[in-house]
């Protein structure tokens, strides 16, 4: 008896874990739909972000709709062009990015992309992998080509490779390097943090308005070989390698 409750104890989980687990969302973003009403249990919503659930035996709903685990986890990369939602759906009718996928699993973004800003995005619907993916502690690398109004001067170079201070907080120091051709107007810079519109904000601290932004590379994945709007399968290198870089152990 005692070991039958044991084996119950450890099967209870956290609702948010649950529901990114379920490929619904990262834990944050599950969080906010808690909040949101938009989260039932055993008919009832929930609100409180600590409530812990078991799954096998209660049922989870996400707007009406019931959530199961997933038996198989899905990685994609995908190269996507400007104009394109990063999201997986849009009220106002416009076109997201899963206007281009064309998979059975239910998947979503990792991190998001302005609407104005191409290149590599990331999908899943392992919510434990995108977490730790998008969670500063990891330092996860994130690779931009930058078109800017004006050419970089050295001295604002070192600076954003120095870290410069923004509204809410310093920025950790990006790598900073002028592209062949660019007559330091096009240049490329990686950074270790995913903060709202954060390449944008950094320039536009410096008194630079950027033009154009693509996203050249998430960790080590790059767009090479996939043209605008196509995506593809991550292969099982690939997804053990973001999961290094991210803290996860892999025990195979």
């Amino acid at each position: 008896m005692k070991d039958t409750k044991q084996k119950s104890d450890e099967s209870i989980i956290r609702l948010n874990k649950y529901l990114a687990t379920a490929g619904i969302a990262s834990r944050r973003k599950a969080d906010e739909m808690i909040q949101e009403g938009k989260v039932k249990v055993n008919g009832k919503i929930v609100v409180d972000l600590g409530v812990k659930i078991d799954p096998v035996k209660d049922k989870i709903f996400v707007n009406e709709k019931q959530v199961v685990l997933l038996d198989e986890l899905v990685y994609i990369v995908f190269n996507k062009p400007k104009d394109c939602i990063t999201t997986t759906r849009d009220e106002r009718g416009r076109i997201t990015v899963m206007d281009y996928l064309r998979v059975k699993q239910r998947v979503f973004p990792i991190g998001r992309l302005d609407r104005s800003t191409s290149g590599v995005l990331l999908l899943t619907n392992d919510g434990e992998f995108a977490n730790r993916l998008m969670h500063p502690k990891y330092e996860v690398k994130k690779a931009y080509k930058v078109a800017l109004d004006n050419p970089l001067t050295a001295e604002d170079s070192r600076k954003l490779s120095e870290g410069i201070r923004l509204s809410d907080e310093r920025t950790k120091p990006a790598k900073v390097f002028f592209m062949p051709g660019g007559k330091n107007q096009v240049v490329g810079i990686v950074i270790h943090e995913g903060r709202n519109r954060q390449v944008h904000r950094m320039f536009e601290a410096l008194g630079y308005k950027v033009e154009k932004l693509d996203r050249v590379g998430y960790g080590d994945i790059t767009y090479e070989g996939l043209p605008r709007g196509r995506w593809r399968y991550l292969t099982k290198g690939e997804i053990r390698m973001l999961m290094k870089n991210a803290g996860i152990v892999i025990n195979r």
